[in-house]
């Protein structure tokens, strides 16, 4: 029975995992990747989060990933090793992650107590995630804890993303979406990505796109405009409440207070990054 109110966890994990994904979308990846010769940026995507993995193919990488087209991993994967080993790739994201949080927090921030409280909080609660069937936070936990604590912070958003990504995936696979079906049904809430943004960066076509909502259309979770139904809705509505019971093992460790402490503090510094232009305009939404 859990001690915690109601989507405590979820609520937490909204607000401390885009102070991770931030990272991908940084020019300072760009540019520290491009300064080891990985140029492309999708490559640069794929290696900068698998790396933690070694220098694995596309098969891992189209696995744990989930709504990637496996062609556009393959075209990059394992063929960015020889560029680049997955040790400097580790190095240049971290160094990127450093570059990125100083610059849209401030240095003033980001020597600032609650930046180390969140770090403490968001370490504790990763204390309480479990390696087995979670092969991204896995992966991750092995790397050592950054001294710093604005990247100490990042670090523990890493693993506590990673962790319910993992416990995602088997939600979605119980329910029986297929990657791409997973992608339209989540666009339909209004909360996951722009159609232009998976067409544009998960290599999948709009032939693809028409086919897989034509799928859920026949299963009565979209209707003929693309939305969600009745049926759609409570769909989604029972994959979070299966990912919210499969994660709540970071929130059950760190408990009532600690967890709505670290979401107070996840949301200041979410705030700040959002404001400071962290994210693409246009990226989220039905649009």
């Amino acid at each position: 029975m859990s001690t915690l109110p109601a989507r405590a966890g979820r609520r937490c994990h909204h607000a401390v995992n885009p102070f991770h994904s931030a990272v991908y979308f940084s020019p300072d990846l760009r540019e520290e990747m491009a300064a080891l010769g990985v140029t492309d940026p999708d490559a640069a995507y794929f290696a900068s989060r698998a790396a933690a993995f070694g220098a694995v193919g596309p098969g891992t990488v189209t696995a744990t990933f989930f709504n990637f087209r496996h062609d556009l991993v393959a075209r990059h994967l394992p063929a960015v090793w020889e560029v680049a080993t997955p040790a400097q790739v580790l190095d240049a994201r971290l160094r990127a992650a450093d570059r990125t949080l100083r610059r849209l927090l401030g240095e003033e921030a980001v020597a600032a107590p609650e930046v180390a409280e969140a770090a403490e909080l968001a370490l504790r609660a990763a204390e309480g995630c479990a390696r087995p069937g979670r092969p991204l936070y896995a992966a991750h936990a092995d790397l050592p804890v950054p001294a710093e604590p604005h990247l100490a912070y990042w670090h523990a958003a890493t693993l506590l993303r990673e962790h319910r990504g993992d416990a995602h995936l088997a939600a979605l696979l119980d329910a029986e979406l297929d990657p791409l079906e997973a992608l339209i049904s989540h666009t339909a809430t209004g909360f996951g990505m722009a159609p232009k943004w998976v067409l544009g960066t998960r290599g999948w076509t709009q032939q693809e796109w028409d086919e897989a909502s034509a799928r859920l259309g026949a299963r009565g979770i979209l209707d003929q405009e693309g939305s969600l139904t009745e049926k759609g809705s409570a769909l989604r509505a029972e994959l979070e409440e299966r990912t919210d019971r499969l994660d709540a093992g970071p929130y059950e460790h760190l408990g009532a207070e600690g967890t709505l402490r670290l979401t107070e503090l996840a949301k200041d510094l979410l705030g700040r990054i959002f404001a400071a232009g962290a994210f693409p305009d246009g990226m989220l939404g039905r649009g």
